[in-house]
């Protein structure tokens, strides 16, 4: 039996089930989905639960240590998670997500071989990549006189309160280590320690640590920088003309963000019915569209419009990230990271 064979009999079984259901008077199937915030299109979930005659409870997180607390502090029962590189290795290192029955989810054909076969998931058997894109530093042309090449610039005075830093752990303290020509991977003591102190000297500059407020922030004219993610500058750019993104040429992160389906999940048929779905070629193109992130999907790249298809914010050419690292687990230095956060941002 070939993998479409399948996939529909899983499909048929599933609105069957739902049928039936509905005939004794008892709830729909519902799949449980923990997302970030802004990440998909508006109308996907319900077109999901209208094909598929099922019910899906949608909730976002923030941050990807958010998500993890939510998830390893019992009582939640996710089914689909969208954490990234270096997360899905820890939940995997940790035995917290399900492998992937592939004949499930035959849209994984249409999935890029280059964000195949990664480091957090070298055997492809516990996600499916869902976005990928940048960290690097949006910027309001008007009221930024400097260029915008390093690290450097959310520390000059000359912006002080003007800044919008991001509010996690890793990629803030990444951007210090960054910033003082360490890896962001560091799992050095005098490294690390060096990088907090460069962000209690940078507090007093910082108009405020945000996520996802951070492009209507800037949007609005509010202030001068952000930090914030590839897809969250190219929507802020289509909104307001005068900004503009940089990578810096000193570091930035290369990210790629996941699918995953954790041991909570009470329906791993419906998860990865989902995880299809959302490969689906016309559902791809919507999610890129919408959020302005990379998409990995092959065939959803051909159909974009050549303005998101052309914009170097999401898709750089490599030497625009040729000194970019991707985000690992550090293992137990993990407790570091913790301690140096809670610190500067009680300081």
């Amino acid at each position: 039996m070939n993998k479409r064979v399948i996939i529909i009999a899983v499909a048929a079984l599933i609105v069957l089930a739902a049928v039936f259901m509905n005939m004794r008077g008892e709830k729909k199937p519902t799949l449980y989905v923990y997302n970030w915030g802004d990440y998909i299109d508006e109308d996907v979930i319900g077109k999901f639960e209208k094909e598929y005659d099922v019910r899906v409870v949608y909730d976002t997180f923030s941050t990807n240590e958010d998500m993890y607390v939510k998830i390893t502090s019992g009582g939640s029962k996710y089914d689909v998670l969208f954490p990234s590189d270096y997360m899905i290795k820890r939940m995997i290192d940790e035995g917290l997500l399900e492998k992937i029955n592939l004949d499930n989810v035959p849209n994984e054909k249409y999935i890029d071989s280059r964000f195949k076969n990664l480091e957090h998931d070298p055997n492809n058997e516990y996600s499916i990549p869902y976005m990928w894109g940048t960290l690097g530093i949006l910027y309001n042309k008007k009221m930024v006189t400097d260029p915008v090449e390093s690290w450097d610039i959310l520390w000059n005075p000359k912006y002080r309160k003007q800044i919008l830093m991001v509010d996690s752990q890793r990629d803030a303290i990444g951007i210090a280590l960054q910033k003082l020509g360490y890896s962001l991977n560091s799992v050095n003591p005098t490294e690390l320690e060096a990088a907090k102190q460069e962000l209690i000297k940078q507090k007093e500059m910082v108009l405020a640590y945000v996520i996802d407020e951070a492009k209507d922030k800037m949007i609005a004219g509010e202030a001068a920088l952000a930090v914030v993610w590839s897809g969250d500058a190219v929507y802020a750019m289509r909104e307001n003309p005068d900004l503009d993104y940089a990578v810096p040429k000193n570091g930035g992160n290369l990210w790629f963000d996941g699918m995953v389906i954790p041991k909570t999940t009470q329906n791993k048929e419906l998860a990865e019915l989902f995880i299809n779905f959302m490969n689906e070629p016309e559902i791809a193109l919507a999610n890129a569209e919408y959020t302005g992130y990379s998409t990995p999907h092959l065939e959803a790249r051909k159909m974009l419009p050549l303005e998101l298809a052309g914009n170097k914010a999401a898709y750089p050419d490599d030497e625009d990230i040729a000194n970019t690292e991707v985000f690992v687990h550090v293992g137990d230095m993990l407790r570091e990271y913790d301690r140096i956060w809670t610190e500067v941002k009680a300081y």
